[in-house]
């Protein structure tokens, strides 16, 4: 197998005005699970750093009063800590739209200010389309004199309150308001990769790329730009230092970092017609699938993504579909819950319409009934690739806003049967098989793997435990609680005068294309 069968190609991924590299060898992966695991990694690689080191982030959204610990620090207490040690340390957050449309800019714009007043600089950027976000979830470690010790973080889990649960997920105690259906403290899976050799100077970069953009930081109007000078903020990044080399090789794992920007105007300097690279490695590793497609994802929308995996499993026959979704959406409301609905139910009838019987769909519930907000953004296919990142299977993640996502290829064959699932050659690998069995081992309550190696067996394994939970529900809850926490995810079809609006509210506000019209007519990413 040649990492060309799986990863683009320089020329596939499209973009030539980024420095990128097309991919890296000689990386580790390492999966964290939950966002208390990560913050833990996160608080005890942050107070490594010493004077001239580098700490560089981007995220949607940062609450400087977030608990990285039960006893702390908060995310400000820890990054501000390091800026008065020393540390080169500079941050872009989403400007975000205005806090009384429940978005995040006053906790954006505080946590900016701790760490300005200790010595860092944290950027507000809203060099996105209008209705858009930076959605990049990254943290980029660099010790210029210890290159070993270079360790970056990339995936969904935001520097953020909600995000602090672990495996028991019963919710962070400093939680955002949700759907009333996921209480006071909503219940969060998630998924960060820590991620260290040649692919952190990849990362590094990609974070350079935006925080050396020319363009204005506040593109949207001149209300908020006199704001932000009213506020005396940042509006002009500083120099950074040189990029250090990148970290020598440490492990078995080839690494793509794929992106998506939009098409804009004045156009990303680094990306002058947008990127697509995660539609587009999607795209080829799903062509590529016979077997099992194994997912987690927070939306699931979308027609055009939905019709990949549909055409996916017409081609193949053998191809089963696993996707674990949120049972219900984030929002309540008669107005934001049914452009929310809409988007799913429509993608799932496609895949179901292609494969009856190989399309299988689950939420997540805690031991106590409480269902569980699904944030993962995960897919492995064939226990080949798998991919982990900040982006969502709808058109929103792959063509409007800013996404990061890392794509492994273990070199390191598993020698498990079934050894070669597709029966391509390719082999199952290592590290794409071992992710899927974990979240499964949890999402079923075991600690073994016994039936979950061959995906026919898997489709069957999941399916028996999630229909005994759902019966066990409909039945009274008579009896033990069986084992397991996924049932069969339900969606239902709005009635058409709720249709009328919500559709086209879905796809122009929830789910917009940010594709040049050249790409929207052809169909392409």
């Amino acid at each position: 197998m040649s990492p060309d069968d799986w990863f683009l190609t320089a020329d596939e991924r499209g973009n030539p005005d980024s420095q990128i590299p097309t991919w890296t060898a000689g990386n580790t992966a390492e999966p964290l699970f939950h966002g208390g695991t990560y913050f833990d990694r996160l608080v005890t690689e942050v107070e490594a750093l010493g004077d001239g080191d580098h700490l560089f982030f981007t995220d949607w959204r940062g609450d400087p009063d977030e608990r990285m610990r039960d006893d702390g620090p908060t995310i400000a207490e820890l990054f501000a800590a390091a800026a008065k040690r020393g540390v080169v340390v500079k941050g872009l957050l989403w400007r975000s739209h205005l806090d009384k449309l429940a978005y995040s800019e006053e906790e954006n714009r505080n946590l900016g200010e701790d760490i300005r007043a200790a010595g860092g600089e944290v950027l507000l950027d809203q060099r996105v389309r209008r209705g858009g976000s930076h959605h990049q979830k990254l943290v980029v470690l660099r010790h210029p004199g210890a290159p070993e010790k270079d360790i970056a973080f990339a995936g969904g889990i935001d520097l953020c309150h909600s995000r602090r649960d672990d495996a028991d997920h019963r919710g962070d105690p400093q939680a955002l308001a949700m759907a009333q259906a996921y209480g006071r403290n909503p219940p969060w899976h998630d998924v960060q990769l820590a991620l260290r050799g040649p692919v952190v100077g990849a990362l590094d970069l990609t974070f350079r790329e935006r925080w050396n953009d020319p363009a204005p930081l506040d593109q949207h109007g001149p209300v908020s730009t006199v704001t932000d000078k009213l506020r005396h903020a940042d509006l002009r990044a500083d120099r950074l230092p040189p990029q250090p080399p990148d970290p020598p090789e440490c492990g078995s794992h080839d690494i793509q970092v794929l992106r998506t920007y939009p098409a804009m105007r004045p156009a990303y300097g680094f990306a002058k017609l947008g990127e697509q690279s995660i539609a587009r490695g999607y795209t080829k590793a799903i062509k590529r699938a016979r077997r099992l497609i194994y997912l987690e994802d927070q939306y699931l929308w979308s027609k055009e993504v939905a019709q990949l995996f549909a055409d996916a499993l017409n081609d193949n026959p053998g191809l089963h579909l696993i996707a674990v979704v949120p049972r219900h959406p984030d929002v309540d409301g008669r107005f934001a819950l049914p452009p929310n609905q809409v988007g799913r139910a429509e993608a799932i009838a496609l895949c179901r319409k292609a494969a009856p019987d190989r399309v299988h769909v689950f939420d997540v519930e805690n031991h106590e009934g409480d269902p569980v907000y699904v944030h993962a953004k995960v897919c492995v296919v064939d226990d080949v690739w798998a991919s982990t990142g900040s982006d969502n299977f709808n058109r929103r993640s792959w063509t409007h806003d800013s996404e990061l996502s890392c794509a492994v290829l273990d070199r390191t064959r598993d020698e498990r049967t079934p050894v070669d699932p597709a029966g391509l050659g390719d082999g199952a690998r290592v590290y794409a098989r071992d992710l899927r069995l974990a979240l499964l081992r949890e999402h079923l309550d075991r600690d073994d793997d016994e039936g979950l190696l061959d995906p026919d067996d898997t489709v069957r394994a999941v399916s028996e435990s999630a229909d005994a939970l759902r019966d066990w529900h409909r039945g009274g809850e008579q009896g033990p609680r069986p084992p397991g926490r996924l049932v069969p995810h339900e969606t239902e079809r709005l009635p058409w005068h709720q249709r009328l609006w919500a559709v086209p509210a879905y796809r122009l506000v929830y789910d917009p294309d940010g594709r040049p019209w050249r790409a929207r007519r052809a169909g392409t990413w």
